[in-house]
């Protein structure tokens, strides 16, 4: 097989890995050229075509969350779950934005924050451990991580979303740029510490696994893939995603008005594309006793949302005038508090079992019925 061909056999294989992308860019263009037909057909058409959105763009996130983690594998932790938490918020800031200048919800910011620490604490460290316990009982990591996470998360939390209820109408932007400058401080150091002399917090010496006869570790399988390919990707997904996000907004946004339903939803519907991917790695981590992989992903994503959301969409609010209501709600706080606090228990002695997944993950299920009652 002479070089053409080869590289043509490669083209056609790369675009039918990618076929999620092409189908997602495709359904922007469609998208683009129906949307007036959809909007005029009703609100039932609109939150039909939002759905079926959502679902392209959480395909389309699995692609740019794949590519993300063969970039992980190559360099390894804690670089890899540095990669795959950024890729993630990446999205879930991207579709903020596109999704803030749609609707004139001034709690979407704080909600969907909110939405996302439920989900990733909770949702995906909960079911993750239970599942992972189940099948290996005790599984170990490296309690040093979990500890940095948490109090991070709590610091973050707390300047950003429960201080402001204290804040004056009239200084909110002082206090806004104070926010934006104290994330930056926060996350500063944390990526030293990440990426520097303290990166063994945040990484767990496994034995080594025996792969089945003939098959490959998930590190050889990612060698096979380019890191500039997967880069170019990562970033053509990210526009695929943001294109879609804007026409989805409109949708949902057309469907849900007067139908009565929470207002979080959209929140937690944009929580829930930036964890999908998440959630499918952090099972496979766990089903493959690699707990710390877990922590960092669902620990990382909880921190990572916070402490990079929170001062890019403040100078957004500094830049057009129009502060967010960041201070949680009552309900918001306690469900924060108790669920900061289970982690902190559970996450304390360096292994996870069933139990205290289940703990979490109850912990999510009474989220998701707040939310559907409108708390």
């Amino acid at each position: 097989m002479d070089q053409g061909q080869e590289w043509n056999v490669g083209l056609l294989s790369l675009l039918k890995q990618e076929r999620f992308l092409i189908v997602a860019l495709a359904a922007g263009f469609v998208a683009y050229s129906v949307e007036h037909s959809v909007l005029q057909a009703g609100k039932t058409a609109s939150l039909i075509a939002a759905a079926v959105l959502i679902g392209i763009i959480i395909l389309a996130s699995t692609r740019v969350a794949h590519h993300a983690e063969v970039l992980a594998r190559k360099v390894g932790d804690p670089y890899g779950t540095m990669i795959l938490t950024l890729s993630a918020v990446a999205v879930e800031v991207l579709i903020l934005a596109i999704m803030m200048g749609n609707t004139s919800s001034p709690t979407l910011v704080r909600d969907t924050i909110y939405a996302a620490v439920m989900l990733d604490i909770n949702g995906i460290l909960g079911l993750a451990a239970l599942l992972g316990g189940l099948r290996h009982g005790e599984q170990p990591y490296n309690d040093d991580s979990s500890r940095t996470y948490s109090v991070m998360i709590l610091t973050a939390m707390s300047i950003s979303m429960i201080v402001p209820e204290f804040i004056p109408g009239d200084r909110w932007h002082y206090y806004s740029a104070f926010t934006i400058c104290a994330m930056i401080a926060l996350y500063a150091v944390f990526l030293k510490m990440q990426v520097g002399p303290h990166s063994y917090f945040f990484s767990y010496t496994y034995p080594r696994a025996k792969p089945a006869t003939g098959g490959e570790t998930p590190k050889e399988e990612a060698e096979h893939e380019s890191a500039t390919i997967s880069i170019g990707i990562i970033l053509v997904g990210v526009l695929i995603i943001g294109f879609l996000a804007e026409f989805m907004s409109t949708l949902m946004n057309a469907g849900l008005e007067g139908s009565g339903a929470p207002l979080t939803l959209m929140a937690v519907v944009v929580a829930a594309i930036s964890a999908a991917p998440e959630i499918l790695t952090a099972l496979r981590a766990a089903l493959r006793n690699r707990m710390q992989s877990v922590v960092n992903i669902a620990m990382g994503a909880s921190l990572s949302t916070v402490i990079l959301t929170v001062p890019v969409m403040e100078s957004i609010a500094l830049y057009s005038g129009q502060p967010f209501v960041m201070a949680m709600t009552p309900v918001q706080t306690v469900m924060v508090a108790v669920t900061l606090i289970a982690a902190a228990i559970n996450l304390n002695d360096g292994q996870t079992n069933a139990i205290e997944g289940m703990t979490h993950f109850v912990l999510f299920a009474t989220f998701v019925m707040l939310t559907a009652l409108g708390l």
